[in-house]
C-alpha cells in the first residue's frame, strides 16, 4: 500500500505561494513547517515499518501532525486574505 502524501504542498496546493512567502519571512511560520515535516516524516518511517512504535504512540504523532496542520492552515489563509 502506497504512503499518502501529507506534506503541505500536496495538502494545501492552493496555497504554494503563501507557502513558500511565509516560509520566507515568517519565523513562526517556518518553525511550525519544520515541526509538521518532521512529525510527518516519522508518521511514514512507522507506517512503513521503518520504525517500530506502540499504535498508541502512532496516534499521537496523527494528532500532533493534525494539529500543526491546523495552525498552518489558518496562518496561510491570513496571509492569502491579506495579500
Amino acid at each position: 500500500m502506497p504512503i499518502e502524501k501529507h506534506d503541505l504542498h500536496h495538502e494545501f496546493p492552493e496555497f504554494n505561494e503563501e507557502i513558500r512567502a511565509l516560509k520566507m519571512n515568517n519565523a513562526h511560520f517556518a518553525r511550525l513547517f519544520d515541526q509538521y515535516h518532521e512529525v510527518d516524516h516519522e508518521i511514514n518511517r512507522i507506517e512503513q515499518g521503518v520504525e517500530n512504535t506502540s499504535d498508541e504512540y502512532l496516534e499521537q504523532r496523527k494528532v500532533a501532525r493534525l494539529a500543526l496542520k491546523d495552525k498552518l492552515y489558518l496562518m496561510l489563509q491570513q496571509q492569502k486574505a491579506s495579500a
